[in-house]
Protein backbone atom coordinates (compact mmCIF):
# COMPACT_ATOMS: atom_id res chain seq x y z
CA UNK A 1 0.00 0.00 0.00
CA UNK A 2 2.83 2.38 0.86
CA UNK A 3 4.52 1.69 -2.46
CA UNK A 4 1.23 2.31 -4.26
CA UNK A 5 0.78 5.72 -2.57
CA UNK A 6 4.34 6.68 -3.45
CA UNK A 7 3.82 5.69 -7.08
CA UNK A 8 0.49 7.54 -7.25
CA UNK A 9 2.09 10.74 -5.93
CA UNK A 10 4.97 10.31 -8.37
CA UNK A 11 2.55 9.94 -11.30
CA UNK A 12 0.57 13.03 -10.21
CA UNK A 13 3.74 15.08 -9.88
CA UNK A 14 4.96 13.86 -13.29
CA UNK A 15 1.63 14.81 -14.92
CA UNK A 16 1.73 18.29 -13.39
CA UNK A 17 5.31 18.87 -14.57
CA UNK A 18 4.42 17.59 -18.05
CA UNK A 19 1.37 19.86 -18.20
CA UNK A 20 3.42 22.91 -17.19
CA UNK A 21 6.03 22.04 -19.80
CA UNK A 22 3.36 21.78 -22.53
CA UNK A 23 1.92 25.17 -21.50
CA UNK A 24 5.40 26.69 -21.63
CA UNK A 25 6.00 25.33 -25.16
CA UNK A 26 2.58 26.62 -26.31
CA UNK A 27 3.41 30.07 -24.95
CA UNK A 28 6.66 30.14 -26.91
CA UNK A 29 4.90 29.04 -30.10
CA UNK A 30 2.27 31.76 -29.72
CA UNK A 31 4.95 34.38 -29.28
CA UNK A 32 6.92 33.13 -32.28
CA UNK A 33 3.86 33.53 -34.47
CA UNK A 34 4.47 37.28 -34.45
CA UNK A 35 7.70 36.62 -36.36
CA UNK A 36 6.37 34.19 -38.97
CA UNK A 37 6.67 35.62 -42.48
CA UNK A 38 3.41 33.99 -43.58
CA UNK A 39 1.19 35.53 -40.90
CA UNK A 40 -0.07 38.10 -43.38
CA UNK A 41 -0.89 37.26 -46.97
CA UNK A 42 0.86 39.10 -49.76
CA UNK A 43 -2.48 40.47 -50.90
CA UNK A 44 -3.18 42.13 -47.55
CA UNK A 45 -4.53 45.65 -48.28
CA UNK A 46 -3.08 46.93 -45.02
CA UNK A 47 -0.22 48.66 -46.83
CA UNK A 48 -2.57 50.21 -49.36
CA UNK A 49 -4.70 51.86 -46.70
CA UNK A 50 -2.02 53.56 -44.63
CA UNK A 51 -2.89 56.98 -45.99
CA UNK A 52 -6.28 58.42 -46.94
CA UNK A 53 -5.27 58.91 -50.59
CA UNK A 54 -4.99 55.14 -50.96
CA UNK A 55 -8.28 54.13 -49.41
CA UNK A 56 -9.94 54.70 -52.78
CA UNK A 57 -7.51 52.25 -54.33
CA UNK A 58 -8.29 49.74 -51.62
CA UNK A 59 -11.84 49.53 -52.93
CA UNK A 60 -10.47 48.40 -56.28
CA UNK A 61 -8.58 45.41 -54.89
CA UNK A 62 -9.63 41.92 -55.94
CA UNK A 63 -12.13 40.12 -53.73
CA UNK A 64 -9.57 37.43 -53.07
CA UNK A 65 -7.28 40.10 -51.65
CA UNK A 66 -10.00 41.30 -49.32
CA UNK A 67 -10.67 37.76 -48.17
CA UNK A 68 -7.10 37.52 -46.92
CA UNK A 69 -7.86 40.31 -44.45
CA UNK A 70 -10.79 38.80 -42.58
CA UNK A 71 -10.24 39.29 -38.90
CA UNK A 72 -11.20 36.23 -36.92
CA UNK A 73 -12.52 37.94 -33.80
CA UNK A 74 -9.17 39.30 -32.61
CA UNK A 75 -9.39 41.95 -29.88
CA UNK A 76 -7.07 44.54 -28.40
CA UNK A 77 -6.96 42.48 -25.21
CA UNK A 78 -5.71 39.48 -27.16
CA UNK A 79 -2.86 41.54 -28.61
CA UNK A 80 -1.88 42.75 -25.14
CA UNK A 81 -1.91 39.19 -23.85
CA UNK A 82 0.20 38.00 -26.78
CA UNK A 83 2.76 40.72 -26.13
CA UNK A 84 2.91 39.80 -22.46
CA UNK A 85 3.51 36.16 -23.38
CA UNK A 86 6.27 37.14 -25.79
CA UNK A 87 7.99 39.39 -23.28
CA UNK A 88 7.80 36.85 -20.48
CA UNK A 89 8.85 33.78 -22.46
CA UNK A 90 11.42 35.11 -24.91
CA UNK A 91 13.92 36.98 -22.76
CA UNK A 92 16.85 35.28 -24.35
CA UNK A 93 20.00 37.28 -24.03
CA UNK A 94 20.83 39.56 -26.91
CA UNK A 95 24.26 39.50 -28.52
CA UNK A 96 26.56 42.02 -26.88
CA UNK A 97 26.16 45.59 -28.12
CA UNK A 98 28.96 48.08 -28.15
CA UNK A 99 28.21 51.02 -25.88
CA UNK A 100 27.83 54.37 -27.59
CA UNK A 101 31.07 56.24 -27.30
CA UNK A 102 31.22 59.72 -25.88
CA UNK A 103 32.48 60.80 -29.30
CA UNK A 104 30.12 59.09 -31.78
CA UNK A 105 31.52 57.28 -34.78
CA UNK A 106 31.35 58.96 -38.15
CA UNK A 107 27.99 58.99 -39.95
CA UNK A 108 27.33 56.19 -42.39
CA UNK A 109 25.85 57.87 -45.46
CA UNK A 110 24.71 54.49 -46.76
CA UNK A 111 22.34 54.16 -43.78
CA UNK A 112 19.17 56.14 -44.51
CA UNK A 113 16.54 56.55 -41.80
CA UNK A 114 12.89 57.63 -42.25
CA UNK A 115 11.98 60.64 -40.11
CA UNK A 116 8.64 62.33 -39.35
CA UNK A 117 8.27 65.97 -38.30
CA UNK A 118 4.47 65.98 -38.01
CA UNK A 119 4.07 65.91 -34.20
CA UNK A 120 2.74 68.89 -32.24
CA UNK A 121 1.73 69.94 -28.74
CA UNK A 122 -0.03 72.98 -27.19
CA UNK A 123 3.20 74.67 -26.11
CA UNK A 124 4.60 75.01 -29.64
CA UNK A 125 1.60 74.43 -31.90
CA UNK A 126 -1.42 75.51 -29.86
CA UNK A 127 -2.79 71.97 -29.87
CA UNK A 128 -1.77 68.32 -30.05
CA UNK A 129 -1.01 67.08 -33.53
CA UNK A 130 -0.72 63.38 -34.39
CA UNK A 131 -0.36 62.33 -30.73
CA UNK A 132 -4.17 62.60 -30.63
CA UNK A 133 -4.50 60.36 -33.69
CA UNK A 134 -8.02 58.96 -34.28
CA UNK A 135 -8.77 55.23 -34.16
CA UNK A 136 -9.07 54.27 -37.81
CA UNK A 137 -12.09 52.10 -38.66
CA UNK A 138 -11.75 48.88 -40.60
CA UNK A 139 -12.99 49.14 -44.22
CA UNK A 140 -15.52 46.36 -43.54
CA UNK A 141 -18.35 47.89 -41.43
CA UNK A 142 -19.14 44.52 -39.83
CA UNK A 143 -15.59 44.26 -38.52
CA UNK A 144 -15.37 47.96 -37.67
CA UNK A 145 -18.33 47.63 -35.30
CA UNK A 146 -16.30 45.24 -33.12
CA UNK A 147 -13.64 47.81 -32.31
CA UNK A 148 -13.52 51.10 -30.36
CA UNK A 149 -13.89 54.48 -32.03
CA UNK A 150 -12.81 58.01 -31.16
CA UNK A 151 -9.35 59.52 -30.78
CA UNK A 152 -6.51 59.61 -28.28
CA UNK A 153 -6.25 62.20 -25.54
CA UNK A 154 -2.61 63.30 -24.91
CA UNK A 155 -0.38 63.61 -23.04
CA UNK A 156 -1.23 60.45 -21.05
CA UNK A 157 -3.10 58.73 -23.87
CA UNK A 158 -1.26 58.96 -27.20
CA UNK A 159 -1.66 57.28 -30.58
CA UNK A 160 1.19 54.84 -30.06
CA UNK A 161 1.87 51.49 -28.38
CA UNK A 162 5.19 52.78 -26.98
CA UNK A 163 5.85 56.05 -25.15
CA UNK A 164 8.72 58.39 -26.13
CA UNK A 165 11.33 59.41 -23.60
CA UNK A 166 10.78 63.02 -24.74
CA UNK A 167 7.04 62.78 -24.03
CA UNK A 168 4.35 64.04 -26.42
CA UNK A 169 6.77 66.45 -28.05
CA UNK A 170 6.46 69.03 -30.80
CA UNK A 171 8.54 68.56 -33.92
CA UNK A 172 9.03 72.34 -33.88
CA UNK A 173 10.75 72.32 -30.49
CA UNK A 174 14.44 73.12 -31.14
CA UNK A 175 15.51 71.01 -28.16
CA UNK A 176 13.60 68.03 -29.59
CA UNK A 177 15.13 68.47 -33.05
CA UNK A 178 18.60 68.62 -31.52
CA UNK A 179 17.93 65.57 -29.35
CA UNK A 180 16.80 63.67 -32.43
CA UNK A 181 19.93 64.65 -34.36
CA UNK A 182 22.10 63.51 -31.46
CA UNK A 183 20.32 60.16 -31.35
CA UNK A 184 20.58 59.58 -35.10
CA UNK A 185 24.25 60.55 -35.08
CA UNK A 186 24.93 58.29 -32.09
CA UNK A 187 23.37 55.43 -34.07
CA UNK A 188 25.87 56.06 -36.88
CA UNK A 189 23.16 56.71 -39.46
CA UNK A 190 24.05 59.34 -42.03
CA UNK A 191 21.01 60.36 -44.07
CA UNK A 192 17.64 61.53 -42.74
CA UNK A 193 14.80 60.67 -45.12
CA UNK A 194 12.36 63.43 -44.22
CA UNK A 195 8.63 62.86 -44.79
CA UNK A 196 7.57 65.75 -47.06
CA UNK A 197 4.42 67.35 -48.40
CA UNK A 198 4.43 70.43 -50.66
CA UNK A 199 3.92 73.84 -49.01
CA UNK A 200 0.40 74.20 -47.60
CA UNK A 201 -0.26 70.45 -47.76
CA UNK A 202 -0.24 67.74 -45.07
CA UNK A 203 -1.66 64.34 -44.26
CA UNK A 204 -5.27 64.38 -43.05
CA UNK A 205 -4.23 64.24 -39.38
CA UNK A 206 -1.46 66.82 -39.54
CA UNK A 207 -0.46 70.36 -40.44
CA UNK A 208 1.92 71.63 -43.17
CA UNK A 209 5.57 71.16 -42.18
CA UNK A 210 7.60 72.49 -45.12
CA UNK A 211 8.48 75.63 -43.11
CA UNK A 212 10.37 73.38 -40.68
CA UNK A 213 12.76 72.03 -43.32
CA UNK A 214 15.39 74.84 -42.98
CA UNK A 215 15.61 74.26 -39.22
CA UNK A 216 16.02 70.51 -39.68
CA UNK A 217 18.72 71.10 -42.28
CA UNK A 218 20.61 73.44 -39.94
CA UNK A 219 20.55 71.00 -37.01
CA UNK A 220 21.44 68.09 -39.29
CA UNK A 221 24.48 69.99 -40.53
CA UNK A 222 25.55 70.64 -36.93
CA UNK A 223 25.81 66.87 -36.45
CA UNK A 224 27.27 66.18 -39.89
CA UNK A 225 24.09 64.48 -41.09
CA UNK A 226 22.48 64.83 -44.51
CA UNK A 227 18.79 65.24 -45.41
CA UNK A 228 16.88 63.82 -48.35
CA UNK A 229 13.13 63.80 -48.98
CA UNK A 230 10.43 61.14 -48.71
CA UNK A 231 7.76 62.53 -51.03
CA UNK A 232 4.33 61.55 -49.72
CA UNK A 233 1.27 60.89 -51.95
CA UNK A 234 -0.13 64.40 -51.86
CA UNK A 235 -3.34 65.37 -53.68
CA UNK A 236 -3.07 65.33 -57.49
CA UNK A 237 0.50 64.04 -57.51
CA UNK A 238 1.49 63.43 -61.14
CA UNK A 239 4.37 64.09 -63.55
CA UNK A 240 3.75 67.84 -63.76
CA UNK A 241 3.30 68.49 -60.06
CA UNK A 242 6.31 66.30 -59.25
CA UNK A 243 8.46 68.29 -61.68
CA UNK A 244 7.48 71.55 -59.99
CA UNK A 245 7.94 70.15 -56.49
CA UNK A 246 11.35 68.64 -57.23
CA UNK A 247 12.36 71.99 -58.75
CA UNK A 248 11.06 73.75 -55.62
CA UNK A 249 13.05 71.47 -53.27
CA UNK A 250 16.30 71.76 -55.22
CA UNK A 251 16.00 75.52 -55.75
CA UNK A 252 15.14 76.23 -52.12
CA UNK A 253 17.19 73.64 -50.23
CA UNK A 254 19.74 72.29 -52.73
CA UNK A 255 22.39 74.83 -51.73
CA UNK A 256 22.36 73.85 -48.06
CA UNK A 257 25.45 71.88 -46.93
CA UNK A 258 23.18 69.24 -45.33
CA UNK A 259 21.28 68.59 -48.57
CA UNK A 260 22.05 65.01 -49.60
CA UNK A 261 23.56 64.12 -52.94
CA UNK A 262 24.47 60.57 -53.90
CA UNK A 263 27.54 59.72 -55.92
CA UNK A 264 26.50 57.56 -58.87
CA UNK A 265 28.58 54.93 -60.65
CA UNK A 266 29.31 57.53 -63.36
CA UNK A 267 30.73 59.96 -60.81
CA UNK A 268 27.78 62.37 -60.78
CA UNK A 269 26.44 63.73 -57.48
CA UNK A 270 22.65 63.70 -57.67
CA UNK A 271 19.86 64.44 -55.17
CA UNK A 272 17.78 61.43 -54.16
CA UNK A 273 14.02 61.29 -53.65
CA UNK A 274 12.09 58.40 -52.13
CA UNK A 275 8.56 58.33 -53.58
CA UNK A 276 6.06 56.76 -51.20
CA UNK A 277 3.23 54.73 -52.78
CA UNK A 278 4.60 55.41 -56.24
CA UNK A 279 2.58 52.46 -57.59
CA UNK A 280 -0.65 54.46 -57.25
CA UNK A 281 0.39 56.40 -60.37
CA UNK A 282 0.53 54.45 -63.63
CA UNK A 283 3.97 53.87 -65.26
CA UNK A 284 3.06 55.95 -68.33
CA UNK A 285 2.67 59.07 -66.17
CA UNK A 286 5.96 58.48 -64.37
CA UNK A 287 7.69 57.84 -67.73
CA UNK A 288 6.73 61.36 -68.85
CA UNK A 289 8.91 62.66 -66.02
CA UNK A 290 11.59 60.02 -65.56
CA UNK A 291 12.59 58.88 -69.06
CA UNK A 292 14.79 60.88 -71.42
CA UNK A 293 12.10 60.96 -74.11
CA UNK A 294 9.27 61.84 -71.72
CA UNK A 295 7.11 64.88 -72.44
CA UNK A 296 7.82 66.30 -68.98
CA UNK A 297 11.30 64.86 -68.62
CA UNK A 298 13.54 65.90 -65.77
CA UNK A 299 16.49 63.94 -67.13
CA UNK A 300 19.63 65.82 -68.14
CA UNK A 301 18.27 69.03 -66.62
CA UNK A 302 19.52 70.93 -63.55
CA UNK A 303 16.79 69.09 -61.61
CA UNK A 304 17.77 65.56 -62.52
CA UNK A 305 17.95 63.25 -59.51
CA UNK A 306 17.74 59.65 -58.35
CA UNK A 307 14.11 58.61 -57.86
CA UNK A 308 13.42 55.57 -55.67
CA UNK A 309 10.02 53.87 -55.97
CA UNK A 310 8.19 51.82 -53.34
CA UNK A 311 7.87 48.15 -54.20
CA UNK A 312 5.03 46.29 -52.49
CA UNK A 313 3.98 43.53 -54.91
CA UNK A 314 6.30 41.52 -57.15
CA UNK A 315 4.72 42.91 -60.32
CA UNK A 316 5.72 46.42 -59.23
CA UNK A 317 9.35 45.73 -60.19
CA UNK A 318 8.42 45.71 -63.89
CA UNK A 319 6.32 48.87 -63.50
CA UNK A 320 9.21 50.59 -61.70
CA UNK A 321 11.57 49.71 -64.53
CA UNK A 322 9.14 50.90 -67.22
CA UNK A 323 8.47 54.11 -65.32
CA UNK A 324 12.09 55.22 -65.45
CA UNK A 325 12.79 55.08 -61.71
CA UNK A 326 16.38 54.66 -60.59
CA UNK A 327 15.70 52.15 -57.85
CA UNK A 328 13.26 50.64 -55.38
CA UNK A 329 12.83 50.40 -51.61
CA UNK A 330 10.55 48.21 -49.49
CA UNK A 331 9.70 50.50 -46.51
CA UNK A 332 7.50 48.19 -44.41
CA UNK A 333 9.00 46.76 -41.21
CA UNK A 334 6.74 43.71 -41.35
CA UNK A 335 8.56 40.64 -42.63
CA UNK A 336 6.02 38.62 -44.62
CA UNK A 337 3.39 41.33 -44.94
CA UNK A 338 4.15 42.10 -48.59
CA UNK A 339 6.35 40.64 -51.29
CA UNK A 340 8.78 43.53 -50.96
CA UNK A 341 9.00 43.45 -47.17
CA UNK A 342 9.63 39.67 -47.05
CA UNK A 343 13.30 39.07 -46.38
CA UNK A 344 13.45 35.88 -48.44
CA UNK A 345 12.54 37.82 -51.60
CA UNK A 346 15.36 40.34 -51.32
CA UNK A 347 17.92 38.23 -53.17
CA UNK A 348 15.72 37.92 -56.27
CA UNK A 349 14.82 41.63 -56.13
CA UNK A 350 18.49 42.55 -55.88
CA UNK A 351 19.25 40.31 -58.88
CA UNK A 352 16.46 41.97 -60.88
CA UNK A 353 17.80 45.41 -60.01
CA UNK A 354 21.37 44.46 -60.89
CA UNK A 355 20.30 43.18 -64.28
CA UNK A 356 18.30 46.35 -65.01
CA UNK A 357 20.72 48.97 -63.68
CA UNK A 358 18.50 49.80 -60.69
CA UNK A 359 19.35 50.36 -57.03
CA UNK A 360 17.83 47.99 -54.50
CA UNK A 361 17.38 49.56 -51.05
CA UNK A 362 15.94 47.08 -48.52
CA UNK A 363 14.19 48.59 -45.51
CA UNK A 364 14.84 47.09 -42.08
CA UNK A 365 12.85 47.76 -38.92
CA UNK A 366 12.84 46.81 -35.24
CA UNK A 367 9.26 45.47 -35.24
CA UNK A 368 5.73 46.59 -35.99
CA UNK A 369 2.59 47.30 -33.97
CA UNK A 370 -0.09 49.84 -34.86
CA UNK A 371 -3.08 48.65 -32.80
CA UNK A 372 -3.19 52.00 -30.99
CA UNK A 373 -4.57 53.52 -34.21
CA UNK A 374 -5.72 50.38 -36.09
CA UNK A 375 -7.05 48.14 -33.31
CA UNK A 376 -8.15 45.53 -35.87
CA UNK A 377 -4.67 45.11 -37.38
CA UNK A 378 -3.04 42.86 -34.80
CA UNK A 379 -2.36 40.15 -37.40
CA UNK A 380 0.40 42.38 -38.80
CA UNK A 381 2.12 42.88 -35.43
CA UNK A 382 5.77 41.84 -35.40
CA UNK A 383 7.24 41.41 -31.93
CA UNK A 384 10.67 42.96 -31.32
CA UNK A 385 11.91 39.94 -29.36
CA UNK A 386 14.32 42.15 -27.41
CA UNK A 387 16.09 43.33 -30.57
CA UNK A 388 16.40 39.98 -32.34
CA UNK A 389 13.82 40.89 -34.98
CA UNK A 390 15.86 44.00 -35.88
CA UNK A 391 19.11 42.06 -36.06
CA UNK A 392 17.50 39.40 -38.26
CA UNK A 393 16.40 42.12 -40.69
CA UNK A 394 19.88 43.64 -40.82
CA UNK A 395 21.43 40.23 -41.37
CA UNK A 396 19.04 39.56 -44.28
CA UNK A 397 19.83 42.97 -45.80
CA UNK A 398 23.59 42.48 -45.64
CA UNK A 399 23.29 39.13 -47.40
CA UNK A 400 22.23 40.87 -50.64
CA UNK A 401 25.06 43.42 -50.47
CA UNK A 402 22.98 46.56 -51.05
CA UNK A 403 24.53 49.92 -51.84
CA UNK A 404 22.18 51.55 -49.30
CA UNK A 405 20.10 50.23 -46.38
CA UNK A 406 17.06 52.18 -45.22
CA UNK A 407 15.67 52.03 -41.68
CA UNK A 408 11.95 52.13 -40.88
CA UNK A 409 11.99 54.26 -38.82
CA UNK A 410 13.41 56.79 -36.41
CA UNK A 411 10.07 58.00 -35.05
CA UNK A 412 6.97 56.57 -36.74
CA UNK A 413 5.38 56.03 -33.32
CA UNK A 414 1.91 55.23 -34.69
CA UNK A 415 3.22 52.04 -36.29
CA UNK A 416 5.66 51.06 -33.55
CA UNK A 417 8.66 51.03 -35.89
CA UNK A 418 10.62 53.69 -34.02
CA UNK A 419 14.18 53.32 -32.77
CA UNK A 420 13.95 56.63 -30.89
CA UNK A 421 14.32 56.27 -27.12
CA UNK A 422 11.17 54.94 -25.41
CA UNK A 423 10.42 54.55 -21.70
CA UNK A 424 8.08 52.38 -19.62
CA UNK A 425 4.80 54.14 -18.80
CA UNK A 426 1.52 53.18 -17.19
CA UNK A 427 -1.41 55.62 -17.03
CA UNK A 428 -4.86 54.64 -15.88
CA UNK A 429 -5.88 51.70 -18.03
CA UNK A 430 -3.09 52.20 -20.59
CA UNK A 431 0.12 50.21 -20.23
CA UNK A 432 2.66 51.11 -22.90
CA UNK A 433 5.16 48.68 -24.33
CA UNK A 434 8.85 49.36 -23.71
CA UNK A 435 12.36 48.15 -24.50
CA UNK A 436 12.97 46.35 -21.21
CA UNK A 437 15.04 44.51 -20.11
CA UNK A 438 17.25 46.85 -22.14
CA UNK A 439 17.79 50.60 -21.85
CA UNK A 440 15.87 53.24 -23.84
CA UNK A 441 18.75 53.61 -26.31
CA UNK A 442 19.10 49.90 -27.14
CA UNK A 443 17.92 50.27 -30.76
CA UNK A 444 20.30 53.16 -31.33
CA UNK A 445 23.12 50.96 -30.09
CA UNK A 446 22.04 48.07 -32.30
CA UNK A 447 21.90 50.40 -35.31
CA UNK A 448 25.43 51.60 -34.59
CA UNK A 449 26.60 48.01 -34.26
CA UNK A 450 25.17 47.05 -37.66
CA UNK A 451 26.35 50.26 -39.27
CA UNK A 452 29.91 49.35 -38.34
CA UNK A 453 29.39 45.75 -39.47
CA UNK A 454 28.01 46.98 -42.79
CA UNK A 455 31.02 49.25 -43.30
CA UNK A 456 33.46 46.40 -42.70
CA UNK A 457 31.58 43.99 -44.96
CA UNK A 458 31.22 46.61 -47.70
CA UNK A 459 35.00 46.99 -47.77
CA UNK A 460 35.22 43.27 -48.50
CA UNK A 461 32.55 43.49 -51.24
CA UNK A 462 34.48 46.20 -53.02
CA UNK A 463 37.83 44.39 -52.94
Amino acid sequence: ILNYDIMARFRRRTCIILLLFILFICSIMMALKTLRPDRAGFGDPFGLGLLPELQQRTVLLDNKQNSLNRVQGDTVTRVSNLHSIAVNTMKASMPPVNKLEEEPSSPNYNFHIFYYSWFGNPQFDGKYIHWNHPLLPHWDPKIANNYPKGRHNPPEDIGANFYPELGSYSSKDPSVIEAHMKQMRSASTGVIVLSWYPPGMADENGEPTDDLVPVILDYAHKYNLKVTFHIEPYKDRDDRSMYHNVKYIIDKYGGHPAFYRHKTSTGRFLPMFYVYDSYVTIPEIWANLLTVSGSQTIRNTPYDALFIALLVEERHKHDIHRSGFDGMYTYFATNGFSYGSSHHNWASLKAFCDSNNLMFIPSVGPGYIDTSIRPWNNHNTRNRVNGKYYETAFSAALLVRPEIISITSFNEWHEGTQIEKAVPKRTGQVVYLDYKPHKPNVYLELTQKWSEKYRKEQEQWLM
